[in-house]
């Protein structure tokens, strides 16, 4: 019997498990029946079993996907019982209600918590109204939940008349605290967009560090990973923000490796063996968020459109998983991003190559196409706009590893908003640890050339930003630029009407205090049917 676990142990039957699988499915339930079947004897002695916290995500009109994930030693080392669980189901009782005091119970369910799973639940609720706050929470034996929120999306037809939305990226643990996290959910989000680089899977060199991450290497298996999950969900600010909103996310190469793409490493693995890194850094990545699909090895479809009634369709966009290897990739060059002009990698221009994959490009084309929402909010996790760089000759140098790395792919997109006539195209963007006001532009080498979208990028959370006097000194080569400041950390939070979207820029004082207060750097406004935002 696991340390810990009481006097009955956490063994059931196959006939008590059945019974709450039965139960489970046919929503409303007897509270007292779902305890028997739960294991009412279930103690958790050794630590609390939802200490890495709940989630809502996913959407829909009838319902959503809540999460948690059972662990009550959240960083155990033995891959035999991560999360200090032993190798056996448990079942656990979820409710959602219509109050936040959890009174006016709607769905009531038991769900097993599997070992394949390192005991993390993904429960898919259907069957609700639309356009509408719920709360849930899960119980186990003794243990219960915090109380989180979930949304449903608005019905097709409908026309909200505002929606606030935030979003984040770049949370290096290393690098400091999260109090970002916390004062977005002091500003009540309707949602709130993560755009990758959720966890770092390094461990930096820095004499400075603020916390240490879990291990002390760099995760490269399934029980790495999953650690560095647990401990980034330790974190009380990331807690509250995901029991406070629902999430829409997507990634970007840090939950894999730095500055990947699709089976090739920075560091020229072989692709086959790469692969299998990949797959468990998905798996991990799936057993900590409120996702409805599911890993199938190195694969997980996660792009997904989610859309509030007329007002704003989001476009959550996978810019890691399918795209053409790095131009000018191997050795004796880094195999991540790097620096090139026309001549010395003429392969980057290459019409073939792809950020997003030929299936999700037309995926989103098509659905930009078809949108009849007010707003179209594309959710990414990289820079759009170019960003050419001087060389000491003159010459321009590009970044192989945003979209200048793929600028046909770019290309493509943006005459695609032209031709179509999208309504209101916004990019949003993480991964530079800055933020920007972009133009983004048919031909960004021709400052007269149309303004065909608007790019609005947030900085990072907690990683430290790059050197700000040298993009400063790029700005005058890039005058679709109408903002740049990587001196700060913090986030960005969007108001949005049938007029107007208003985005503030939103700082922490200090990353390296926990208790760091928060101000406004800058205001952008975009106008309804006037590309390009507008300093307030």
């Amino acid at each position: 019997m696991p340390k810990g676990f009481g006097a009955t142990g956490l063994i059931l039957s196959r006939r008590v498990l059945l019974k709450a699988a039965a139960i489970g499915a046919s929503g409303l339930a007897s509270p007292a029946l779902i305890g028997r079947a739960a294991g009412q004897g279930l103690s958790w002695s050794s630590g609390d079993p939802f200490s890495l916290g709940v989630a809502s995500g996913a959407p829909s009109a009838q319902g959503f996907v809540i999460w948690t994930r059972l662990a009550p030693v959240p960083l155990s080392p033995d891959p035999a019982t991560p999360g200090g669980m032993p190798q056996q189901s448990v079942p656990i009782i979820y409710e959602v209600a219509t109050d936040d005091a959890m009174r006016e119970v709607v769905r009531r369910g038991t769900v097993t918590a599997e070992t394949s799973l390192a005991h993390a639940v993904h429960v898919d609720v259907t069957g609700l109204a639309p356009g509408r706050s719920y709360w849930y929470r899960f119980s186990s034996g003794s243990a219960q939940s915090r109380i989180g929120r979930a949304i449903t999306l608005p019905s097709p037809d409908s026309k909200p008349d505002r929606l606030r939305f935030g979003y984040v990226s770049c949370a290096n643990f290393e690098h400091g605290y999260f109090s970002a996290y916390r004062h977005l959910a002091d500003e009540h989000p309707d949602v709130v967009l993560f755009l990758g680089d959720y966890i770092y899977e390094g461990v930096g060199d820095q004499p400075d560090k603020i916390r240490h991450h879990s291990d002390g290497v760099e995760a490269r298996d399934l029980v790495t990973y999953r650690n560095r999950y647990a401990q980034y969900r330790l974190d009380p600010d990331l807690q509250r923000i995901h029991a406070e909103a629902p999430s829409l996310i997507t990634w970007d190469d840090h939950e894999v490796q730095n500055d990947y793409a699709s089976q090739w490493s920075q560091t020229f693995d072989d692709p086959a063996q790469f692969l299998l890194r990949r797959a468990a850094a998905y798996k991990a990545f799936y057993e900590h968020m409120p996702l409805r699909a599911q890993p199938t090895g190195p694969d997980l479809h996660l792009f997904d459109r989610f859309g509030f009634g007329d007002l704003v369709e989001f476009s959550m966009v996978d810019g890691r998983q399918y795209r053409s290897r790095e131009a000018c990739y191997g050795p004796p060059k880094q195999g991540g991003g790097h620096l090139e002009t026309n001549e010395s990698c003429p392969e980057r221009r290459d019409p073939s190559r792809t950020m997003i994959g030929d299936e999700q490009e037309a995926w989103l084309l098509d659905g930009l196409t078809l949108s009849a929402a007010r707003w179209n909010v594309i959710g990414q996790d990289v820079l759009m706009a170019q960003l050419r760089q001087k060389t000491p000759d003159g010459d321009f140098e590009y970044w192989t590893d945003d979209w200048d790395g793929y600028p046909a792919s770019r290309t493509r997109l943006l005459q695609h908003l032209s031709r179509s006539r999208v309504r209101n195209p916004v990019v949003l963007g993480g991964d530079i640890h800055s933020f920007w006001a972009n133009d983004l532009k048919l031909d960004f080498d021709d400052p007269t050339s149309p303004t065909v979208a608007t790019e609005l990028v947030g900085t990072s959370i907690a990683s430290r930003g790059p050197p700000y006097e040298l993009f400063a000194k790029c700005l005058p080569d890039n005058p679709h630029v109408r903002f740049f400041e990587s001196r700060f950390r913090g986030y960005a939070c969007a108001d949005l009407t049938q007029a107007t979207m208003t985005t503030r820029f939103r700082v922490v004082s200090d990353v390296t205090m926990s208790d760091a207060t928060v101000s406004t750097l800058k205001t952008f406004a975009v106008e309804n049917g006037r590309p390009g935002a507008m300093e307030t």
